[in-house]
């Protein structure tokens, strides 16, 4: 049997930093790790392969308190699969829709620097094009806020 792991070693296996695995152990995606008599933490060595799979995860886009609560239905005897798939199938949506609009806004830059680039070669040099006040910029709408589909997201993080 392998010996438990202090922090910094879990740490330097998972190429995290030791403040990323107390963060983690905090928001419950790992288990709380035994304590030595001088207060240690202690973890046992399957912990890495715990901490390899949090990063998978977070790189997908889950958040860590979706990932906790999903792992701790798995580690009661749970089967959260389907919840999984569901997370990351509104994850992929939202980045479907984003990506769309990221598509229409380059259209829209690209018609702008088109229409800039006519009234620049029109400006004399020297003189203000002014192509932030002018109509082409102005009819613009402002960008909305990307379309939500009633689920909550995937991530946590701002787009």
């Amino acid at each position: 049997m392998s010996r438990p792991l202090l922090v910094g070693e879990v740490a330097a296996a998972a190429g995290v930093s030791a403040d990323t695995i107390r963060h983690y152990e905090r928001k419950g995606v790992l288990a709380p790790a035994a304590r030595s008599a001088s207060g240690y933490r202690r973890y046992p060595p399957d912990v890495v392969a715990r901490v390899a799979l949090v990063r998978r995860a977070l790189r997908i886009g889950f958040s860590l308190d979706e990932l906790a609560r999903v792992l701790r239905d798995r580690d009661r005897g749970g089967a959260p699969c389907r919840e999984v798939r569901a997370l990351v199938g509104a994850r992929l949506a939202d980045l479907e829709r984003h990506i769309a609009e990221l598509a229409r806004l380059r259209r829209e830059l690209r018609a702008l620097l088109a229409r800039w680039d006519e009234t620049l070669r029109r400006t004399p040099p020297g003189r203000q094009a002014r192509l932030l006040e002018a109509p082409s910029l102005a009819d613009r709408p402002a960008p909305r806020p990307a379309a939500r589909s009633g689920r909550r997201r995937l991530s946590g993080r701002p787009r």
